[in-house]
């Protein structure tokens, strides 16, 4: 049974990454994830389940309602890690567009089914969709280079993300008992625009949905948690930590955690929703040039503009 999300009209910011657009001081954007152990998210990532969590089936509906923006319908579109993103959403996106080509890749970026001549290939997508997933990777411009690369030059990659205001209450229990954090840090969107500035994507449009979770005891809101995740923080605690820390923990959330007008416990979630264009290959300006032999091709594809 899933919680209520509440409010029906979650708080939304938006922010088009302008070049000049006025903007708080960025993060520093590192290679990796500080904090993210690459081995237990790998492990999350790669676990067979079932079913899709319910979060992300409902982050992917909300995803797939954006696809209404687009003017130009794909005849191609890639579908990343379907399974963890959300199968109903995939479905959802195939509804919109049955007339496209779909190819559903693996958590590697491995084309998933069965191999035949007439599957996509790298470099041929119109549309990437990727749906919770570039929290997950301790390496995001390895990630952002993956879909890149999947993707025909001014492909459209439509992504979606947890953001650091994402079980916030949570983290002020575990700091209130002494405890290291309860999952990985979150990037915050605007550092997601500097690195698809930087791994070769065009216009990134980024926008931000706050929704809050509320379930009826801590129980029933712990069982949410291990359906819909792991703590993947390296400073997480190892082995097992018995009855008495699961009651510890249980009465702290009772009694810590705000409440709303139900009396419910509540949690926050942040989404990061974000679409970007692939950079088609630019030929440098200078006496002489070279150019690949790939992006010379593509350029002389491209119409001519008014």
């Amino acid at each position: 049974m899933r919680p209520p999300i509440d409010p029906v009209d979650p708080i939304v910011e938006a922010a088009a990454l302008a070049p000049n657009a006025a903007r708080p001081e960025p993060q520093s954007v590192a290679a990796a994830v500080p904090d993210l152990d690459p081995v237990a998210a790998q492990r999350w990532r790669s676990l067979e389940r079932p079913a899709s969590p319910w979060l992300h089936e409902e982050i992917g509906q909300r995803m797939a309602q954006r696809l209404d923006w687009l003017v130009q319908r794909p005849r191609t579109w890639a579908s990343w890690h379907p399974a963890l993103g959300g199968l109903q959403a995939q479905q959802a996106v195939q509804a919109r567009y049955p007339e496209a080509q779909r190819q559903a890749l693996n958590e590697q970026g491995q084309p998933q089914g069965q191999a035949s001549s007439a599957a996509l290939q790298p470099g041929q997508a119109d549309l990437l969709w990727a749906n919770m997933a570039l929290h997950l990777y301790a390496q995001p411009q390895a990630l952002l280079a993956c879909w890149r690369n999947w993707l025909r030059p001014e492909g459209l990659l439509f992504f979606s993300g947890l953001g650091p205001d994402t079980l916030l209450e949570l983290r002020r229990v575990y700091q209130a008992l002494g405890w290291p954090p309860p999952h990985q840090p979150y990037t915050d969107m605007h550092d997601w625009g500097d690195m698809l500035v930087q791994a070769g994507f065009n216009a990134p449009v980024l926008d931000m949905e706050r929704l809050t979770l509320s379930y009826p005891s801590a129980e029933r809101l712990l069982q949410d948690l291990r359906e819909g995740g792991r703590n993947l923080h390296l400073q997480r605690p190892l082995g097992l930590r018995g009855r008495a820390h699961r009651q510890r923990l249980l009465h702290a959330l009772e009694q810590q955690l705000p409440r709303n007008a139900d009396g419910h416990l509540c949690l926050t979630v942040e989404v990061v929703y974000g679409h970007a264009l692939k950079a088609a290959p630019r030929v440098p300006v200078a006496a002489s040039s070279t150019v690949a032999l790939d992006d010379m091709r593509t350029l002389l594809r491209r119409p001519p503009r008014a």
